[in-house]
């Protein structure tokens, strides 16, 4: 095994890291890794086998015979180090995020300081992993919950945020004292890659961190795992589904974050300027690739037309083009592949009745790179395919609604859960809405509800399969249990 960062091995590859050394990956199948912007090649990832999944699982259960027992002042120290690694790194970083995803610099940028948030609020862990203790629970006894590690954990991780999520999970781990192993995804794992590096350079004991690349089978593997504990997993809902069902059936924790389809709601009260804008960005922001995106407004018909002019307007000035150039302020979405699913759904639109009030793939875009401008569709009814599943791309659908309490009512009928905004001047409305409102993540004049890191990412109905969501003391729930601890001593004073 080679102490080489994988930068400086031969042919670009992406490799693991498993027990404190990169390894190479000696799995037949694999696939380029594509900057979405110009298709340029920037590197080959080859997929993990079940052998090569044992021996990072075999490692990190090693590594977390020792690191349980280290104290937790000493656990969080390579995490201060990692937060100081990633601020002086974070320009570097977000250039390589661009590349390696297609998002703008702003927002591969504010996708990496949330992630930084996530490790500061995991050097907390002294605090936040503390059980409770009662003297004289009973005659002469006193009584504790202790917080313990269970051992590897494992994420699953997306590809339209791989610079964030990782750190939903990676440092509340092995704060608490497990092992940790990440499989990130195969569209653009650089980040990962080069997020393991600077984990290797903070001092994490070998075996404590793992990274491992590959394929659904890797996936898989990991589930199956009888010596995984508890895996998260964030994605579309049918994999969802999948993660859940299997990772429960073998026995594990399991938090698995699905799609979305969230909405905006409107009120005649709304300053609607403001509103425009925002829904502008939130349903545009990362190409609309976004699980907190809100992809569907509900307008009172008081205000739908002069919204949707706004709308079609704030749109329409958005730059599309490679995230590197300043000037830009959308950019390319992940894969030619999936540019293609999602002009099919423009297509659908259409086809179903929708208005095309401003049609993206009339933009004026770079030839090379998987590119479409934002797509707004007005006349929206709520049985419309666009109205109805995920399309994870640029596209906005405005639906009109009678009154409030029409528009409230459509946004309850959601199959999903994981958020939903309100632009309003009524505090009444807002009130309501923070009542009524199904969705786990709840924001009033915001376009985006983006939790901060110290609470947790809600999610409801098909948008959450599990219990204990991602970030904030969640995770400290997830990873760990409560070990019930009575004491009595006959004799002393108080019994």
């Amino acid at each position: 095994m080679s102490k080489q960062k994988p930068t400086e091995l031969a042919e670009g590859r992406i490799r693991n890291y498993v027990g404190g050394e990169w390894t190479e990956i000696s799995g037949d199948d694999g696939q380029d890794v594509v900057d979405p912007a110009t298709g340029e090649t920037l590197s080959r990832v080859q997929f993990s086998t079940s052998a090569e999944v044992d021996e990072a699982v075999e490692r990190a259960l090693e590594g977390f015979e020792t690191w349980r027992r280290t104290p937790v002042e000493e656990r969080i120290q390579p995490l201060f180090e990692l937060k100081g690694l990633l601020e002086a790194h974070h320009e570097e970083l977000g250039e390589l995020l661009v590349r390696d995803h297609g998002k703008t610099k702003a927002e591969a940028m504010g996708e990496l300081r949330r992630g930084i948030e996530n490790v500061e609020v995991a050097c907390g862990i002294p605090t936040t992993m503390q059980g409770g203790f009662l003297e004289n629970a009973a005659p002469g006894i006193d009584e504790v919950a202790i917080r313990q590690p269970l051992g590897v954990f494992a994420a699953i991780t997306p590809f339209n945020f791989p610079g964030m999520i990782p750190l939903w999970f990676l440092p509340y781990a092995v704060a608490c004292g497990n092992a940790f192993v990440l499989k990130p995804s195969e569209r653009d794992p650089l980040v990962p890659q080069r997020l393991f590096e600077l984990l290797d350079e903070a001092g994490f004991p070998d075996g404590v961190v793992s990274l491992v690349n590959g394929g659904p089978d890797t996936v898989d593997a990991i589930l199956e795992h009888p010596d995984v504990a508890g895996v998260s997993f964030v994605g579309s809902t049918p994999i969802a589904e999948h993660v859940y069902e299997t990772a429960a059936k073998h026995g594990k924790r399991v938090q698995a974050q699905g799609g979305a389809k969230n909405h905006i709601v409107v009120s005649r009260r709304a300053d609607l300027d403001f509103a425009a804008e925002q829904t502008v960005s939130s349903a545009f922001a990362n190409a609309g690739e976004r699980c907190l995106a809100n992809p569907v407004a509900v307008v009172e018909d008081a205000v739908y037309d002069e919204f949707a002019a706004l709308v079609v307007a704030e749109a329409g000035d958005l730059v599309v083009g490679n995230g590197l150039d300043e000037e830009t302020t959308m950019g390319a979405l992940v894969t030619p592949e999936h540019r293609r699913t999602v002009e099919d759904y423009v297509r659908t639109g259409v086809e179903e009745g929708a208005e095309l009030l401003l049609d993206g793939r009339a933009f004026d875009v770079p030839d090379e790179g998987s590119f479409l401008g934002p797509t707004v569709f007005g006349g929206v009814t709520e049985d419309m395919t666009i109205a109805r599943e995920e399309i994870f791309g640029p596209v906005l659908a405005l639906i009109r609604a009678d009154d409030f309490d029409d528009a409230l009512r459509i946004q309850r009928a959601s199959d999903f859960g994981n958020a939903a905004s309100l632009f309003t001047r009524d505090g009444a409305e807002a009130r309501r809405f923070r009542r009524e409102a199904e969705a786990g993540n709840l924001g009033v004049n915001v376009g985006t509800a983006a939790p901060m890191a110290f609470f947790h990412f809600g999610g409801r109905k098909d948008s959450f399969f599990g219990d204990l969501h991602a970030q904030g003391e969640d995770m400290v729930r997830f990873y760990t249990d409560e070990t019930i601890y009575i004491e009595r001593w006959p004799g002393s004073s108080g019994e």
